[in-house]
């Protein structure tokens, strides 16, 4: 038989192991497939603000975010290409630690406010995660859509 009478079965299989593909997916939890997300960071020498923003960062980011911004089965990698400064300028950082921010890139549910961090705290966690970047071969790229 040709390939062209043969078509309808290969479809037919094709859609099966999608479908059977999406449903193992879905049967992992949320934590589970968080895990895929987690990436390995180099962290370089950090200039003094850097050191400032990794104790900051550690206090009040790793919980979800992970040390040196490697993600968790919480919270999204920041030392990601979806993070860097064209895409996710230092003002979206801003915006997320005073505001909070809506689930859009990741698995893992809205990111709350967090009051206890002043603006200068944020400029230096946003410095030490943007060192991380440069580091680890993430720097400026224009966001195009």
């Amino acid at each position: 038989m040709s390939l062209a009478a043969n078509a309808p079965k290969y479809l037919v299989l094709a859609v099966l192991a999608a479908g059977l593909g999406v449903a193992v997916w879905q049967s992992l939890g949320p934590a589970e497939r968080a895990k895929g997300y987690i990436v390995n960071v180099n962290e370089p020498e950090l200039s003094a603000i850097g050191r400032s923003g990794k104790v900051l960062f550690e206090a009040n980011c790793a919980a979800c975010h992970g040390l040196k911004a490697a993600g968790t089965d919480k919270g999204p990698p920041l030392v990601h290409e979806i993070y860097n400064p064209g895409h996710h300028s230092d003002a979206a950082f801003f915006f997320a630690a005073q505001r909070g921010v809506r689930q859009h890139h990741w698995p893992y549910g809205n990111m709350p406010p967090q009051p206890q961090v002043s603006e200068q705290q944020i400029t230096s966690i946003v410095q030490y995660v943007r060192e991380l970047q440069v580091a680890n071969g993430i720097p400026y790229r224009p966001h195009r859509m």
